[in-house]
Protein backbone atom coordinates (compact mmCIF):
# COMPACT_ATOMS: atom_id res chain seq x y z
CA UNK A 1 0.00 0.00 0.00
CA UNK A 2 2.53 2.17 0.82
CA UNK A 3 4.72 2.05 -2.37
CA UNK A 4 1.73 2.52 -4.43
CA UNK A 5 1.05 5.48 -2.62
CA UNK A 6 4.34 7.23 -2.71
CA UNK A 7 4.12 6.21 -6.91
CA UNK A 8 0.84 7.82 -7.12
CA UNK A 9 2.54 10.92 -5.19
CA UNK A 10 5.26 10.70 -7.29
CA UNK A 11 3.82 10.49 -10.66
CA UNK A 12 1.15 13.36 -10.15
CA UNK A 13 4.28 15.88 -9.01
CA UNK A 14 5.93 14.96 -11.89
CA UNK A 15 2.92 15.69 -13.90
CA UNK A 16 2.73 19.01 -12.06
CA UNK A 17 6.92 19.87 -12.62
CA UNK A 18 6.06 18.92 -16.43
CA UNK A 19 3.46 21.40 -16.82
CA UNK A 20 5.73 24.22 -14.97
CA UNK A 21 3.26 24.23 -11.53
CA UNK A 22 5.99 22.69 -9.73
CA UNK A 23 9.46 23.09 -9.61
CA UNK A 24 13.27 21.11 -9.50
CA UNK A 25 13.88 21.65 -5.78
CA UNK A 26 9.81 20.74 -4.86
CA UNK A 27 10.31 17.63 -7.19
CA UNK A 28 13.97 16.44 -5.58
CA UNK A 29 12.36 17.07 -2.47
CA UNK A 30 9.34 15.02 -3.20
CA UNK A 31 11.32 12.01 -4.65
CA UNK A 32 13.48 12.02 -1.35
CA UNK A 33 10.38 11.84 0.50
CA UNK A 34 8.60 8.94 -1.26
CA UNK A 35 11.58 6.44 -0.29
CA UNK A 36 11.12 3.09 -1.08
CA UNK A 37 9.94 0.38 1.19
CA UNK A 38 12.59 -1.13 2.71
CA UNK A 39 12.68 -4.89 2.48
CA UNK A 40 14.47 -7.84 4.46
CA UNK A 41 18.13 -8.44 4.57
CA UNK A 42 19.05 -12.15 4.94
CA UNK A 43 22.46 -13.18 5.80
CA UNK A 44 23.49 -14.35 2.40
CA UNK A 45 22.29 -10.62 0.97
CA UNK A 46 24.34 -8.85 3.78
CA UNK A 47 27.58 -11.11 2.61
CA UNK A 48 26.30 -9.99 -0.82
CA UNK A 49 26.40 -6.48 -0.01
CA UNK A 50 29.55 -6.25 1.49
CA UNK A 51 31.45 -7.85 -0.76
CA UNK A 52 30.22 -5.81 -3.49
CA UNK A 53 31.65 -3.11 -1.83
CA UNK A 54 35.04 -4.28 -0.93
CA UNK A 55 34.07 -4.22 2.82
CA UNK A 56 35.47 -6.84 5.53
CA UNK A 57 33.10 -7.17 7.96
CA UNK A 58 34.70 -4.59 10.37
CA UNK A 59 34.80 -1.86 8.03
CA UNK A 60 31.08 -2.29 7.23
CA UNK A 61 30.18 -1.81 10.63
CA UNK A 62 32.67 1.18 10.96
CA UNK A 63 30.57 2.45 8.20
CA UNK A 64 26.94 1.61 9.50
CA UNK A 65 28.32 3.00 13.00
CA UNK A 66 27.66 -1.03 14.52
CA UNK A 67 29.81 -2.90 16.26
CA UNK A 68 31.70 -5.77 13.97
CA UNK A 69 30.06 -8.29 16.08
CA UNK A 70 26.61 -7.26 15.07
CA UNK A 71 28.30 -7.61 11.34
CA UNK A 72 29.12 -11.01 12.54
CA UNK A 73 25.73 -11.83 13.98
CA UNK A 74 23.85 -11.22 10.94
CA UNK A 75 25.92 -12.93 8.76
CA UNK A 76 25.57 -16.11 10.71
CA UNK A 77 22.34 -15.51 10.59
CA UNK A 78 21.52 -15.33 14.79
CA UNK A 79 20.76 -11.35 14.73
CA UNK A 80 18.77 -9.81 11.68
CA UNK A 81 19.72 -6.24 10.98
CA UNK A 82 16.42 -3.70 12.01
CA UNK A 83 15.81 0.20 11.95
CA UNK A 84 18.51 2.45 11.12
CA UNK A 85 20.91 -0.70 9.78
CA UNK A 86 17.95 -1.30 7.80
CA UNK A 87 17.73 1.41 5.72
CA UNK A 88 21.33 1.92 5.44
CA UNK A 89 22.17 -1.27 3.99
CA UNK A 90 19.34 -0.43 1.80
CA UNK A 91 21.09 2.78 0.78
CA UNK A 92 24.93 0.99 0.33
CA UNK A 93 22.88 -1.68 -1.95
CA UNK A 94 21.23 0.73 -3.92
CA UNK A 95 23.63 3.64 -4.26
CA UNK A 96 26.84 2.04 -3.05
CA UNK A 97 29.32 2.65 -0.14
CA UNK A 98 30.38 5.88 -1.27
CA UNK A 99 26.69 7.63 -0.33
CA UNK A 100 27.63 6.91 3.07
CA UNK A 101 31.35 7.70 3.29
Amino acid sequence: MRSSIAKSITETVSDLNKSGVVDEITMKNINSLCLPDVHEYPPEKIISIRKANHLSQAALAAVLNISPSTVQKWERGTKKPAGASKKLLDLVERKGIEVLV
